[in-house]
């Protein structure tokens, strides 16, 4: 019934997708790692063990050799897309570890699992999410964009950049003009995928991550948790809070920004930073403020040891 309905939609052939369906096998190991905690058991949310497992000396380094072997890319990414190198970099090292752990799950059978047998019942939203990404990866196959022995994350995601077949559909790039996208073994194609990605998603060029201001003592009123800056520059002085020293609000002054609440849940405290429309687009990457903050503070470690 889905490949029936995909096929007539789409226009796409019928039995070579019912012949795909078919060579599936329902993957255990996807299932138990998608599902939720169990019942009882409380998981803390800590930014600085979360900060550790990504910014630390192994991945800076990777990250150094990565930018200085690929800089020329890099910057044609930065050029074209607005997106600084060292971003675009860093958002491949906390992906893949720059290309050496991309996943080897099929991908075809992590999609199907998940789109047909998704282990959280309660969440029936996610299988309809699946089910879409399946439809996706199965078009980009029926169309000669990707081979149906796809190997990627047990969530589905492909190559260096991790994309769902959604975002290749919509945002991935044929870097190097071969007429033909490769996220998994060509880099340049994965560079300008995460630039074409973050520019299509609200990044601004010239723009910081993070505005340089001092908040409050106590900020937690103005953070809403949410993935779209709602807060302007006059709330915040309004608040208490103040240009860091030498610091200047051009450029960034006149931009929605949000606060970052970075938690340690067993403290009961946290770190607080002033995100602008770059951090949130950083969001729609991961729809984490950990994972956007990793990145902006990783590629801040590959940029000071890169230089330009």
């Amino acid at each position: 019934s889905f490949v029936e309905s995909l096929a007539a939609e789409r226009n796409l052939p019928l039995k070579p997708m019912v012949s795909a369906l078919e060579s599936t096998r329902y993957n255990a190991t996807v299932a138990r790692l998608i599902a939720p905690s169990p019942p009882g058991k409380k998981v803390w949310r800590s930014w600085l063990t979360y900060r550790s497992r990504f910014v630390e000396p192994k991945r800076i380094g990777w990250g150094v050799e990565f930018y200085n072997e690929h800089r020329d890319q890099l910057n044609q990414a930065a050029q074209r897309f607005g997106v600084p190198a060292p971003i675009i970099a860093s958002i491949i090292g906390v992906e893949t570890l720059y290309g050496r752990n991309m996943g080897n799950f099929r991908v075809l059978d992590a999609l199907t699992t998940l789109a047909f047998d998704y282990p959280d019942p309660a969440k029936p939203e996610r299988a309809t999410m699946f089910r879409g990404q399946l439809a996706d990866f199965l078009t980009l196959a029926m169309s000669g964009k990707l081979d149906l022995e796809t190997r990627g994350s047990y969530a589905g995601a492909i190559g260096m950049p991790q994309f769902m077949p959604t975002s290749i559909k919509h945002y991935a790039v044929d870097g190097d003009g071969s007429g033909h996208i490769d996220l998994t073994n060509n880099t340049r194609d994965a560079i300008m995928s995460v630039g074409s990605f973050l520019s299509q998603h609200g990044w601004q060029r010239g723009l910081p991550v993070f505005a340089p201001v001092a908040l409050p003592a106590d900020p937690t009123a103005l953070v809403d948790g949410g993935l779209e800056p709602k807060q302007t520059w006059g709330t915040l002085t309004a608040a208490g809070a103040r240009l860091q020293p030498g610091a200047s609000a051009t450029g960034w002054g006149a931009q929605p920004m949000g606060i970052v609440d970075l938690v340690e849940e067993a403290r009961g405290t946290a770190q607080y930073r002033v995100g602008t429309p770059n951090f949130f687009a950083l969001t729609k990457y991961n729809r984490s403020y950990f994972y956007a903050t990793a990145v902006a503070d990783l590629a801040s470690e590959i940029e000071a040891r890169v230089g330009r």
